[in-house]
């Protein structure tokens, strides 16, 4: 074989594992910057179910974003979303009811249970990282999506961005850690969202503190240009620093006003401090002929929503509150092992995205049957041994 052969094979090669990396559904590079360091970035890459995390993408997230952890040359890392419509529309739950039919009514289905394992680890990992770690929270950001952007030290908005926990239509709850940051937003709008799975836009997020700073969706390419200009130290405090200057740099969008913030006064007295959810969901339910539209479709949600999703966000938020993080999981984990053997997570999800006829048959039916007893049946540990998350802290 001739060099000109050898060239043409390497150049093939490289091709060849270059198309194969823009499959990948999340694809991982690093950006030389002026310093001589390197930051990680990592784009979800599954457009087509708007970036929804599946177990290889949180596996390969996770051992990615440990590497870089412990490389000194890394200095932080940028995660966002390919495509225009979605950061991430949270986990497979398309490929989570394929296991809970697989496993059949009643029995913990293996692949739901170590998704919501390792899920939570990488969330975890990410309140915990080392380093800087931006996340782009461009479009559509929902569920496990607010799971990997609420724990990063750096959280971006754009004009674009529709934050969401959703779970109540679903038959879950707000997990990813909700039911302890949700628990700790101003007054009870943390409940509030989790009761009725109303949107946010990049004004709410602001004012809720689930995230950082707001920028022109367009931006995007001019930060990572930034990055790559800049010289970072290695230092985790002063390299923070330094992407904060990186974003304020950025020019200030125009956003619409924060329904959010407009109506916590309202919320704050539908919801008290410690009413029973038997108290607060007449008082919900009534929003439904609401003269405001962001109310009245917060009301009609909770309405048609799963009952037990609704008790079981209740009991965590008010359990979780003071917890820490790593027991926030680790609780969650019974949970949403729970949620998989219990009937209305695979109704939610056959009802809104299988069969999409929006009309689950919830069970119970009733929110006078979903009691403490039931919240307490469905948060019994299912698992041998220790538990899958004994080791956070």
């Amino acid at each position: 074989m001739t060099a000109r052969d050898l060239t043409a094979a390497a150049t093939e090669a490289a091709t060849v594992n270059a198309r194969a990396a823009e499959d990948e559904p999340v694809r991982f590079r690093t950006l030389l910057t002026a310093s001589g360091h390197r930051f990680g970035h990592a784009t979800l890459n599954a457009p087509g179910s708007l970036n929804a995390l599946t177990l290889s993408m949180v596996d390969a997230l996770q051992a990615r974003l440990d590497a870089w952890a412990d490389d000194p040359a890394i200095a932080g890392v940028v995660l966002d979303g390919h495509g225009e419509k979605a950061f991430c529309a949270g986990g497979d739950v398309v490929g989570l009811h394929r296991a809970m039919k697989a496993a059949g009514a009643g029995r913990v289905p293996r692949d739901a249970a170590a998704f919501f394992e390792r899920e939570y680890r990488l969330d975890h990992a990410i309140h915990r990282y080392p380093k800087p770690l931006l996340v782009w929270g461009h479009g559509i950001v929902m569920g496990g999506g607010i799971g990997l952007m609420v724990g990063a030290s750096h959280r971006v908005v754009t004009p674009r961005s529709r934050l969401a926990m959703p779970e109540i239509s679903l038959g879950l709850y707000p997990d990813v850690g909700g039911s302890r940051f949700l628990s700790r937003l101003p007054g009870r709008t943390g409940l509030f969202l989790a009761l009725t799975g109303a949107p946010l836009n990049a004004a709410d997020a602001l004012w809720a503190g689930l995230a950082d700073r707001a920028a022109r969706a367009e931006d995007g390419g001019a930060l990572l240009e930034g990055i790559a200009r800049t010289r970072w130290s290695g230092d985790r405090a002063a390299d923070a620093e330094a992407l904060d200057d990186l974003l304020r740099g950025l020019p200030a969008p125009e956003l619409a006003a924060s329904p959010l913030a407009a109506h916590r006064a309202r919320i704050d007295a539908l919801i008290g401090p410690h009413d029973s959810l038997a108290t607060i969901a007449p008082r919900l339910r009534s929003l439904a002929g609401d003269a405001d539209p962001w109310l009245a479709a917060a009301g009609a949600a909770f309405q048609k929503g799963s009952p037990t999703s609704a008790a079981l966000a209740v009991a965590l938020q008010r359990r979780l509150r003071q917890a820490s993080l790593a027991e926030t999981f680790r609780l969650e984990y019974q949970a949403s092992v729970g949620c998989c053997v219990f009937p209305d997570f695979a109704e939610g999800v056959r009802a809104l995205l299988i069969d999409k006829d929006r009309s689950p048959r919830w069970q119970p039916a009733d929110l006078d049957e979903a009691g403490d007893a039931w919240v307490d049946a469905l948060l019994v540990p299912r698992f041998e041994g220790p538990h899958p998350l004994a080791d956070l802290r």
